[in-house]
């Protein structure tokens, strides 16, 4: 806390006011009080009273009393909530706000990709800390657990949802919840259900108990809560060791609760569990003095993630203690990676929880080499790079398709492999539909006359003319006279049309309009497709260049990037990473032969290239199940911004799987073949 000292020694004449009501603010009261001018508490939900010999006043209160400093007393995430809901009236107001580790709450962390400036020990320190150790204490949250939204109080968000849903109101729901925590939490350490028996008490009741508030909230919650794996692993090792091994909570959660956790978590039980609210106390008041009492005169050595309440605590009891960071802390040290600017909403909290759960999940990157931040395998590209904007666009496209009253869509090959079998896990409605397809099939039964060569012809081919009639048009130029070209051309796709045709009937699909999904495209496979069909076509794409060029067409076609947007955007600079990861492991579509069955191209990808795709595949399938599972509907938001800066950071940090930095993004249409490596960076 040297970094506050500084502060408030540089603010002593000035008056301070404290952000916060709990016990840490009476901690701190207790350390730097005598040296400061404090006029006043502030809180998010009460804003009257008076608490440890000072009064709780309004934000708006500050000016009057001419308040030229705020310190926010709370962790690290919820200091960044805080800033967000008051940063602009303390710079429109001059008002400095810092938290209480000394951090400027008004100046954004300059985003960073490796932690050689951060202190942080080693797993193998660990090791040595603990060897000489008979009882090693363990925290929970944080410690071994994390959850996968950005702080635990977006359950409460996610609660009032849930419960509106019901039909249940209660009125400023989530602020509710956190006061009555707090609340309780002075004099013990309450249960959840205590907690929500304060809420009832406070709101007058509802059709709900407060032992039903408590399950619900408990379900949700674990629901969030993944292991921190390494940490996990070092958990086991040292029941291995036949050391004593315990776990040291604060939670309003109950023993039979904390043992659902563990079991789901599929991390061992302890030899001994010591939880706050079954003792009605916490570490910072009197739980470290049960845990001592429990193992007298035996070397205890703590592990927690909290600077205070596990480093702090313990060691005034005598406790050696080593501190781990959590996933949100390493996220904050690296400011960020410059996401934050971008997190808006619940949604939008929930898909940096996920991100950052997954990619801070161990908490010893001090031990890479060059400490630099790196994914280690395709599916964490796909989960943590990919899938935020694949899962918004599904999304996207399933709330178009019902707005349209779309009830087929056509997801063609190869790009909608994946998107199609994510909107089919979201919409049982709408019949969705694999549809063989490429730009080489629909123009090889699309040609009627010349000014439709003419066109595919103004799309420059990377080649010979000879590959060119090969690759698009099924022709090898040896076996005609150049002359006949042309009439060859029209000939051969008056035979495709027919073709192509039977394997449409194939798919008895309904009479009624079509949706098709295309992934980047001008228009040209819709154009040429709508000949196929006797029923109207609306393309549903992701993104369309160049649209202009195709106005004269008539074509249908709505897109998730709008011109505006796609303009403004950098999505232009990565949607090639997309297109290759999207692809299906199946060869690409080149015609139909006269039973309507296809005819492929010969695979031009390695076992292993699939291979790497169809695990980055895997990645973003589990990010969407774990989204559409986690945020309810009402509360999905699309955030293009959030989602492009999350793809863009496959340009900053490094990427260690050598199979995707192999990858070739192949566009056999134009004869193009690019290393994947060209397009990053």
């Amino acid at each position: 806390m040297v970094k506050i000292k500084e502060i408030l020694q540089q603010n002593k004449e000035c008056k301070i006011a404290l952000y916060g009501l709990g016990t840490e603010t009476e901690r701190f009261l207790n350390d730097y009080g005598m040296g400061i001018n404090v006029v006043g508490l502030l809180d998010g939900f009460k804003e009257n009273g008076e608490l440890y010999g000072y009064p709780i006043i309004p934000l708006s209160e500050t000016t009057k009393k001419n308040i030229r400093l705020i310190i926010v007393v709370a962790r690290p995430g919820s200091c960044k909530a805080i800033a967000k809901r008051i940063g602009d009236f303390c710079q429109e107001n001059d008002i400095a706000l810092f938290d209480v580790r000394g951090k400027n709450l008004l100046v954004a962390g300059k985003a960073a990709f490796d932690f050689s400036n951060i202190k942080g020990e080693s797993k193998e320190y660990l090791y040595e800390r603990t060897s000489m150790a008979e009882v090693i204490s363990f925290d929970l949250f944080d410690t071994l657990i994390t959850r996968r939204v950005l702080s635990y109080t977006d359950i409460f968000e996610l609660m009032d949802i849930r419960l509106r849903k019901m039909g249940i109101m209660i009125p400023d729901f989530s602020r509710l919840r956190l006061y009555a925590e707090k609340e309780l939490s002075k004099e013990t350490a309450p249960k959840l259900k205590d907690i929500y028996s304060y809420v009832l008490k406070k709101t007058g009741g509802n059709f709900i108990s407060a032992e039903e508030l408590a399950s619900m909230e408990f379900k949700m919650d674990l629901d969030t809560m993944i292991a921190r794996e390494e940490m996990c692993e070092v958990f086991r090792d040292m029941m291995g060791a036949k050391k004593e091994v315990v776990i040291t909570t604060d939670s309003y959660y109950t023993l039979p609760q904390i043992e659902v956790i563990l079991g789901k978590l599929e991390i061992n039980r302890p030899d001994k569990l010591f939880v706050s609210c079954e003792y009605g106390t916490s570490k910072t008041q009197g739980l470290y003095d049960i845990l001592c009492h429990a193992y007298k005169s035996k070397n205890i050595v703590h592990i927690g993630d909290d600077e205070t309440a596990d480093m702090v605590k313990a060691t005034e009891y005598g406790i050696g203690a080593y501190r781990i960071y959590s996933s949100l802390e390493l996220y904050d040290v690296l400011g960020g990676l410059g996401l934050d600017g971008e997190i808006k909403n619940l949604s939008d909290r929930v898909k940096a929880g996920m991100f950052i759960s997954e990619i801070f999940n161990s908490p010893f990157w001090f031990e890479e080499e060059g400490k630099k931040l790196s994914i280690n395998s395709s599916e964490q590209i796909g989960y943590l790079l990919c899938a935020p904007i694949i899962t918004d666009f599904v999304l996207w496209m399933k709330k178009k398709v019902v707005e349209t009253d779309y009830e087929q869509i056509l997801f063609c090959a190869r790009d909608g492999y994946l998107p199609g079998k994510l909107f089919r896990k979201v919409s049982s409605d709408t019949k969705a539909v694999y549809f063989l397809s490429s730009r080489t099939a629909a123009i090889r039964a699309g040609m009627e006359d010349d000014k439709d060569i003419e066109y595919v012809n103004s799309m420059r081919y990377f080649g010979t003319l000879q590959e060119a009639l090969k690759t698009r048009f099924g022709i090898a130029k040896a076996d005609i006279a150049e002359s006949e070209c042309e009439k060859a051309i029209l000939l051969r796709s008056e035979t495709q049309r027919e073709n192509y045709k039977k394997y449409i009937e194939k798919l008895n699909l309904y009479d009624g309009s079509l949706g098709m999904f295309d992934f980047v495209a001008k228009g040209t496979t819709q154009m040429y497709l709508r000949k196929l069909f006797s029923q109207h076509i609306k393309g549903f794409y992701f993104l369309q260049p160049e649209p202009e060029f195709m106005e004269d067409k008539g074509l249908d076609i709505e897109t998730f990037y709008t011109d505006e947007e796609k303009n403004a955007s950098v999505i232009f600079d990565t949607y090639y990473i997309l297109e290759t990861i999207l692809t299906s492991p199946y060869s690409q579509i080149e015609e139909f032969d006269e039973n309507g069955n296809p005819v492929f191209a010969k695979e031009t990808r390695s076992e292993k290239d699939i291979k790497v795709f169809e695990q980055a595949q895997e990645g973003i399938t589990k990010y969407f199940e774990e989204y559409t599972r986690l945020v309810p509907e009402v509360a999905r938001t699309e955030n293009k911004k959030l989602d492009e800066k999350m793809l863009a950071l496959v340009n900053s940090i490094q990427i260690k799987d050598e199979g995707f930095m192999a990858l070739t993004v192949e566009d056999p249409f134009f004869g193009r073949m690019t290393a994947i490596t060209d397009v990053i960076g």
